[in-house]
Protein backbone atom coordinates (compact mmCIF):
# COMPACT_ATOMS: atom_id res chain seq x y z
CA UNK A 1 0.00 0.00 0.00
CA UNK A 2 2.70 2.45 0.97
CA UNK A 3 4.54 2.64 -2.38
CA UNK A 4 1.34 3.60 -4.16
CA UNK A 5 -0.48 5.81 -1.65
CA UNK A 6 2.44 7.89 -0.44
CA UNK A 7 2.88 9.09 -4.05
CA UNK A 8 -0.73 10.34 -4.24
CA UNK A 9 -0.46 13.89 -2.92
CA UNK A 10 -3.66 15.39 -4.31
CA UNK A 11 -5.35 17.05 -1.28
CA UNK A 12 -8.74 16.40 -2.92
CA UNK A 13 -8.19 12.63 -2.78
CA UNK A 14 -9.80 11.66 0.55
CA UNK A 15 -8.32 8.15 0.60
CA UNK A 16 -4.75 9.35 0.04
CA UNK A 17 -5.19 12.21 2.50
CA UNK A 18 -6.39 9.80 5.19
CA UNK A 19 -3.83 7.08 4.54
CA UNK A 20 -0.92 9.50 4.37
CA UNK A 21 -1.96 11.73 7.26
CA UNK A 22 -3.53 9.50 9.88
CA UNK A 23 -1.57 7.30 12.31
CA UNK A 24 -0.83 3.79 11.05
CA UNK A 25 -0.01 0.78 13.21
CA UNK A 26 1.83 -1.92 11.32
CA UNK A 27 1.79 -5.38 12.91
CA UNK A 28 5.08 -6.99 11.97
CA UNK A 29 7.84 -9.06 13.50
CA UNK A 30 10.31 -8.14 10.75
CA UNK A 31 9.79 -4.42 10.08
CA UNK A 32 11.70 -2.27 12.56
CA UNK A 33 11.97 1.16 10.97
CA UNK A 34 8.82 2.13 9.05
CA UNK A 35 9.28 4.91 6.50
CA UNK A 36 5.63 5.78 5.83
CA UNK A 37 4.54 8.99 7.56
CA UNK A 38 2.93 8.48 11.01
CA UNK A 39 3.65 4.73 11.12
CA UNK A 40 4.33 2.75 14.29
CA UNK A 41 5.35 -0.91 14.36
CA UNK A 42 3.53 -3.25 16.74
CA UNK A 43 5.79 -6.29 17.09
CA UNK A 44 4.90 -7.82 20.47
CA UNK A 45 1.81 -8.22 22.64
CA UNK A 46 -0.32 -7.56 19.56
CA UNK A 47 -3.71 -8.30 21.10
CA UNK A 48 -2.97 -6.22 24.20
CA UNK A 49 -1.63 -3.38 22.01
CA UNK A 50 -4.78 -3.39 19.89
CA UNK A 51 -6.98 -3.46 22.99
CA UNK A 52 -5.12 -0.40 24.31
CA UNK A 53 -5.44 1.41 20.96
CA UNK A 54 -9.18 0.65 20.92
CA UNK A 55 -9.55 2.12 24.40
CA UNK A 56 -8.17 5.47 23.25
CA UNK A 57 -10.55 8.15 22.04
CA UNK A 58 -10.38 8.92 18.36
CA UNK A 59 -10.91 7.28 15.05
CA UNK A 60 -11.47 3.66 14.11
CA UNK A 61 -8.78 1.05 13.63
CA UNK A 62 -8.80 -0.87 10.36
CA UNK A 63 -7.15 -4.06 9.14
CA UNK A 64 -6.12 -4.12 5.50
CA UNK A 65 -5.06 -7.33 3.82
CA UNK A 66 -4.08 -9.58 6.72
CA UNK A 67 -6.25 -12.63 7.23
CA UNK A 68 -4.03 -13.87 10.05
CA UNK A 69 -4.32 -10.60 11.98
CA UNK A 70 -8.07 -10.39 11.32
CA UNK A 71 -8.53 -13.96 12.60
CA UNK A 72 -6.50 -13.25 15.74
CA UNK A 73 -8.48 -10.09 16.48
CA UNK A 74 -11.75 -11.94 15.81
CA UNK A 75 -10.87 -14.79 18.16
CA UNK A 76 -9.90 -12.27 20.87
CA UNK A 77 -13.23 -10.45 20.51
CA UNK A 78 -11.54 -7.23 19.38
CA UNK A 79 -13.52 -6.67 16.16
CA UNK A 80 -16.49 -4.30 16.39
CA UNK A 81 -17.42 -4.29 12.71
CA UNK A 82 -16.58 -6.19 9.54
CA UNK A 83 -16.60 -4.35 6.20
CA UNK A 84 -16.20 -6.88 3.45
CA UNK A 85 -16.19 -6.39 -0.30
CA UNK A 86 -17.35 -9.42 -2.24
CA UNK A 87 -16.27 -9.61 -5.87
CA UNK A 88 -18.34 -12.08 -7.92
CA UNK A 89 -15.37 -14.06 -9.20
CA UNK A 90 -14.40 -17.70 -8.75
CA UNK A 91 -10.67 -18.27 -8.62
CA UNK A 92 -10.73 -21.81 -7.26
CA UNK A 93 -8.36 -21.10 -4.40
CA UNK A 94 -7.45 -18.47 -1.86
CA UNK A 95 -7.38 -17.66 1.80
CA UNK A 96 -10.44 -17.97 4.01
CA UNK A 97 -11.26 -15.16 6.39
CA UNK A 98 -12.44 -17.64 9.02
CA UNK A 99 -10.50 -20.88 9.16
CA UNK A 100 -11.26 -24.09 11.03
CA UNK A 101 -10.82 -23.48 14.73
CA UNK A 102 -12.14 -19.90 14.64
CA UNK A 103 -14.26 -18.80 17.57
CA UNK A 104 -17.93 -19.47 16.64
CA UNK A 105 -19.72 -16.22 15.88
CA UNK A 106 -22.90 -14.74 14.55
CA UNK A 107 -23.31 -11.41 12.81
CA UNK A 108 -25.99 -8.84 12.08
CA UNK A 109 -26.00 -7.35 8.61
CA UNK A 110 -25.87 -3.56 9.02
CA UNK A 111 -25.49 -2.49 5.38
CA UNK A 112 -25.35 -3.95 1.90
CA UNK A 113 -24.47 -1.95 -1.22
CA UNK A 114 -23.76 -3.09 -4.76
CA UNK A 115 -21.46 -1.27 -7.14
CA UNK A 116 -22.16 -0.79 -10.84
CA UNK A 117 -19.47 -3.40 -11.52
CA UNK A 118 -21.30 -5.97 -9.36
CA UNK A 119 -19.10 -5.95 -6.26
CA UNK A 120 -21.07 -6.16 -3.03
CA UNK A 121 -20.06 -4.18 0.04
CA UNK A 122 -21.24 -5.77 3.28
CA UNK A 123 -21.06 -4.36 6.79
CA UNK A 124 -21.57 -6.80 9.67
CA UNK A 125 -21.50 -6.40 13.45
CA UNK A 126 -20.67 -9.38 15.65
CA UNK A 127 -23.50 -10.48 17.92
CA UNK A 128 -23.74 -12.90 20.82
CA UNK A 129 -23.33 -16.45 19.58
CA UNK A 130 -26.50 -18.40 20.26
CA UNK A 131 -27.43 -21.96 19.40
CA UNK A 132 -30.92 -23.38 19.51
CA UNK A 133 -32.61 -26.73 19.99
CA UNK A 134 -35.80 -27.55 18.16
CA UNK A 135 -38.24 -29.28 20.46
CA UNK A 136 -41.30 -31.11 19.20
CA UNK A 137 -43.77 -31.34 22.08
CA UNK A 138 -46.92 -33.45 21.91
CA UNK A 139 -49.49 -31.99 19.60
CA UNK A 140 -46.96 -31.12 16.93
CA UNK A 141 -46.32 -27.44 17.76
CA UNK A 142 -42.62 -26.87 17.55
CA UNK A 143 -40.73 -24.65 19.94
CA UNK A 144 -37.23 -23.22 19.75
CA UNK A 145 -35.19 -23.03 22.92
CA UNK A 146 -32.15 -20.76 22.81
CA UNK A 147 -28.90 -21.81 24.42
CA UNK A 148 -26.00 -19.47 25.18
Amino acid sequence: MQPYWEQVTDPDNPVATALNGLPKYVVSTTLTDPTWNNSTVVATDILESVAQLKARPGRELQVHGSCLLARSLHDAGLVDEYRLIYFPVVVGQGKRLFDSGSVPSTFTLEQCVTTNAGAVGLTFRPTTFVTADLEMPEGGAEAVREQH
